[in-house]
C-alpha cells in the first residue's frame, strides 16, 4: 500500500487514504488486454489456481523469530528521555533482507533476516524523532520524515539513505531532502509511488510542489491559497478548492507537468457538511452528511447515486488499481465496490482488530488479490491464551478466508520452536504463538521472502514464515 502523507500535525489523523501498489506494465498490449479483463470480477483467469497456491503459501507459516527494538545500553546516545523507553511498534517496512521497525516514540531499527541480528538505529541525531518511513524502490534507499527537540517538533525533515549505507551500519551516510521546503504545521509531504513523485505543501507560503521520486528534483508548484485540499490518482492531481454555498470548484491537473486537463463545479446540497471527496481515474465520489453517495463521471457528467443506507461514511479507503475496484473500513469491517455503485464483496471472518482502521495493520499484495489483516480471533478458539487474535489472509474478490495464523496451529507435538504451549526455546523468541499474537500494531508481508512482520506493543518484532 502506498501513497503516503505525513503531517506536521504533532497529533496526525489515523484516517486516511491509501494507495495500493500498482505493478509495472512492460507492453502496452497486454495492459489494454488485462484492463478489459479485470473490468468484470469474473474474468480473471487462473483464479483456482491463484486460491490454492494462496492457501500453500501460508499453510505451514510459524513464528520463526524475534528482534527487540529496545536496548537500554543501545540507546545511550540518544537526548530525549522518551526515546530509552520501550515503546509499541507503528510501523514496520522491509526491503533487501533488511527490517526496519519504527516505534511510538520515535526510534527506528533496522534488522538483518540474514544475520536475525540487529544492524543499527536509524536516528542519527541525539534529538531526532522519526515520525514515518517510505521504502523507494527508484533508487534503493529509504526515507525518513522527523522532528526534531531543538526545532521544538515543529517542523518536518526528510533524510534519504541508500539500503546498502544501512545494511554496513552507516545510517548517517544518507543526506537531507526538500531543504527549501518549510514544512512546518499545517504542512505535508505526501510520498506517491504509484505516479512516483513526491508532493509538499509549505503552509508558510501557501505553495503545493511536486518533486520526482526519482531523484528529487522540482518538477513544479502550485501557489493558490483558494486549495483546500488535493488528491492524487494515477496520472491526475484533484484540486478541491473552497466550496461556496451550493457547489465546490475542482480541477484536475496532469501529475506529470501540472496542466489543467479540466475544471468543473461539483453541486452541493446546502448546509450539509462534506464527508470526502475523493478522485479515482475519471471517477469522483463525493459523499456529504446524511445523503447518498455520488458517483461522477467526469468525462461525460454520468452521475450514480448509492444509497446512504448502503454506502455509510468510511474511515478509510484503499483503492485497487488492478482491479478497478476500491476498498472500504467502517466499525471493523472491509468491503468491496466497484465504480457504478455495487458491493462486489463483503469478507467472512474478517473482523478487523482495532476499531480506528489502522492501515499499518493491513496489507495488500501487489497481485491486489489478498489482504492480509490482524483480526479479532474466534470466539470458539479453544486455544486461545489472553488476548490473542489471528492474522487472515482472505481473498478480495472473493472475500474468502484463505489461511489464517492463530495459536491453535501450533499444537503440542509440534517440533517448531514457535509451539504456544513451550517456555523454553532454541531460538531467541521469548514470547509464545500467543502472546506474539496480542496486541499487534504493526503488520507488514514481504511478498519475496513469503514472510509477515508483526510488532506489538513491547516493542518487538516476530517473524513469521515457513
Amino acid at each position: 500500500m502506498d501513497g503516503k502523507r505525513i503531517s506536521a500535525s504533532p497529533r496526525p489523523c489515523c484516517g486516511r487514504r491509501v494507495h495500493a501498489k500498482k505493478r509495472p506494465r512492460v507492453d502496452g498490449f497486454v495492459n489494454t488486454v488485462k484492463k478489459l479483463q479485470r473490468r468484470e470480477i469474473c474474468s480473471k483467469r487462473d483464479r483456482a489456481f491463484s486460491t490454492s497456491n494462496a492457501q500453500e503459501r501460508f499453510r505451514n507459516i510459524r513464528l520463526q523469530e524475534e528482534f527487540d527494538t529496545h536496548d537500554p545500553k543501545g540507546h545511550d546516545y540518544l537526548e530525549l528521555p522518551f526515546l530509552k523507553k520501550r515503546s509499541k511498534i507503528i510501523e514496520i517496512v522491509a526491503a533487501r533482507d533488511i527490517v526496519f521497525a519504527l516505534t511510538q516514540s520515535g526510534v527506528c531499527a533496522a534488522f538483518s533476516r540474514e544475520t536475525n541480528q540487529r544492524i543499527c538505529f536509524l536516528n542519527v541525531s541525539p534529538d531526532e524523532v522519526i515520525r514515518s518511513l517510505f521504502y523507494n524502490k527508484n533508487n534503493d534507499s529509504l526515507i525518513t520524515v522527523s522532528v526534531y527537540a531543538s526545532d521544538n517538533f515543529s517542523s518536518l525533515k526528510c533524510r534519504t539513505t541508500r539500503i546498502e549505507y544501512i545494511r554496513r551500519g552507516k545510517p548517517d551516510a544518507g543526506f537531507a531532502l526538500f531543504e527549501s521546503e518549510s514544512l512546518k504545521w499545517p504542512g505535508f509531504v505526501e510520498f506517491d509511488d504509484v505516479n512516483g513523485k513526491v508532493l509538499t505543501f509549505s503552509a508558510q507560503d501557501s505553495v503545493y510542489k511536486v518533486f520526482d521520486l526519482k531523484n528529487y528534483t522540482m518538477l513544479y508548484s502550485i501557489s493558490d491559497r483558494n486549495v483546500q485540499e488535493i488528491k492524487i490518482s494515477p496520472g491526475i492531481m484533484l484540486l478541491i478548492f473552497g466550496r461556496a454555498s451550493s457547489h465546490v470548484p475542482l480541477k484536475i491537473l496532469s501529475i506529470e507537468d501540472g496542466t489543467v486537463l479540466k475544471s468543473f463545479n461539483h453541486l452541493l446540497h446546502r448546509n450539509k457538511k462534506v464527508d470526502f471527496i475523493e478522485q479515482f481515474n475519471e471517477k469522483l465520489l463525493v459523499k456529504q452528511e446524511n445523503e447518498n453517495l455520488q458517483i461522477l463521471d467526469v468525462r461525460n457528467h454520468d452521475l450514480t447515486e448509492v444509497s446512504r443506507t448502503e454506502f455509510m461514511t468510511p474511515s478509510a479507503f484503499i483503492f485497487l488499481y488492478e482491479n478497478q475496484l476500491f476498498l472500504t473500513f467502517r466499525n471493523r469491517t472491509v468491503a468491496v465496490w466497484n465504480f457504478r455503485g455495487e458491493l462486489v464483496t463483503s469478507f467472512e471472518d474478517h473482523l478487523l482488530w482495532h476499531p480506528d482502521c489502522n492501515t499499518n495493520n493491513i496489507y495488500i499484495t501487489s497481485d491486489q488479490d489478498l489482504i492480509i489483516s490482524y483480526c479479532k480471533a474466534d470466539s470458539d478458539d479453544s486455544s486461545l491464551e489472553g488476548n490473542a487474535g489471528s492474522i487472515n489472509i482472505s481473498n478480495i474478490l472473493t472475500g474468502k478466508c484463505l489461511a489464517k495464523i492463530r495459536a491453535s496451529n501450533c499444537s503440542p507435538k509440534d517440533d517448531c520452536c514457535c509451539c504456544s504451549k513451550k517456555r523454553t526455546y532454541a531460538s531467541r523468541i521469548r514470547n509464545t504463538v500467543a502472546e506474539a499474537l496480542e496486541d499487534i500494531t504493526a503488520l507488514f508481508y514481504d511478498e519475496d521472502r513469503n514472510e509477515i512482520y508483526t510488532g506489538n506493543r513491547q516493542g518487538l518484532v516476530h517473524v513469521w514464515s515457513n
